[in-house]
């Protein structure tokens, strides 16, 4: 099986500060319907970190509605994943699952501690977290059931109505 791992250094960070993370075609699963939602997320992704960079009040409002926004489109975006993966009956599923399961659960404790403390450091943290995870589990993870839901349509056993739902 071939390497799927995203090498961080393949993630670009603007030098104008702009963006945490550029999305790179070393990124792309190949599965378009997935590539477009996690493009979604990257961007919600530098939403965070542009609320990171305004401090003070604008941090708070911002940081809540983007955090709000993120756990929303996190739930849509595994729901709709692993409902595919079930459609093609992937082997892993419960491993991946499990992943997204733990992501959730750092979005909401993350989301509860930031309204606790109101600490600066809890969204800057967050940030190079889901970038870190980003990588890790789209550059990587993702990639593997790609693979597997791919291989499945040139063999022509699944087909795009399996994969789109």
């Amino acid at each position: 099986m071939p390497d799927f791992k995203t090498n961080p250094s393949d993630i670009t960070v603007h030098n104008d500060g702009e963006k945490i993370i550029t999305w790179n075609i070393s990124l792309n699963t190949g599965i378009t319907i997935i590539d477009d939602q996690h493009k979604h997320l990257v961007d919600l992704t530098n939403e965070l970190y542009q609320a990171c960079k305004l401090g003070g009040d604008a941090l708070d409002t911002v940081f809540k509605i983007t955090m709000s926004s993120m756990v929303e489109y996190v739930r849509f975006h595994f729901s709709f994943e692993q409902n595919m993966l079930q459609r093609v009956k992937y082997p892993k599923f419960t491993e991946h699952k499990a992943m997204h399961d733990e992501l959730i659960k750092t979005v909401l404790e993350t989301t509860k501690d930031y309204g606790d403390k109101k600490s600066r450091f809890v969204p800057n943290n967050f940030v190079r977290f889901l970038r870190d995870w980003i990588v890790g589990h789209i550059g990587h993870e993702d990639k593997i059931y790609a693979a597997y839901v791919l291989d499945l349509k040139k063999k022509g056993l699944i087909t795009d109505k399996d994969i789109n739902g």
